[in-house]
């Protein structure tokens, strides 16, 4: 009875997350004997409500990538500022060469952005945003410069808090 209690909670768990994989690369390391090939995956985990994080796993068989990825990524979450659906304003998050340009949409619009940004927004539970990749298309820059600007991302109590104003008068 206990062992089925187990099972239910580990299901449970996994359902509370939404994982998706950005990205999946075969490495090959050359050896006296041949080639020896490793997987690396990044990953990208958030509860549909405001928390994402990502991570990268290497193994040697993908699933084992996945896994470490997915555990890599739910160390390092974090919570981001949103609107309602969208978020509260115009961005640019940078990393390395990767450039991403975060845009607030209107209710209805969806996620107009590529694979990884994409993938960054879903799991954070953005639903209407428009994004672009200024500059490198390189699948770990552009999730970390995606990352590094929703975390930038501050409220108009935020804002209101440091000026020393209600929020009102900053919305007006």
């Amino acid at each position: 009875m206990a062992y089925s209690n187990r099972r239910n909670y580990q299901q449970e768990a996994q359902s509370e997350y939404i994982e998706k994989v950005v990205s999946l690369n075969r490495v090959a390391k050359t050896v006296k004997g041949g080639r020896i090939f490793k997987f690396a995956a990044l990953v990208v985990v958030g509860d549909g409500h405001g928390t994402v994080g990502f991570g990268l796993g290497k193994a040697s068989e993908v699933s084992e990538a996945i896994l470490k990825g997915i555990a890599d990524a739910k160390k390092n979450m974090c919570k981001i500022t949103l609107a309602g659906s969208t978020i509260p304003h115009e961005v640019i998050g940078e990393f390395g060469a990767g450039r991403v340009l975060l845009k607030p949409a209107a209710p209805g619009t969806g996620v107009i952005a590529g694979g990884a940004v994409r993938a960054v927004c879903e799991a954070a539970g953005i639903s209407d945003i428009r994004a672009k990749c200024l500059r490198s298309n390189n699948h770990q820059n552009v999730v970390t410069a995606t990352m590094v600007g929703l975390k930038s991302l501050r409220g108009p109590e935020e804002i209101s808090r440091i000026r020393g104003k209600s929020p009102s008068e900053i919305q007006a």
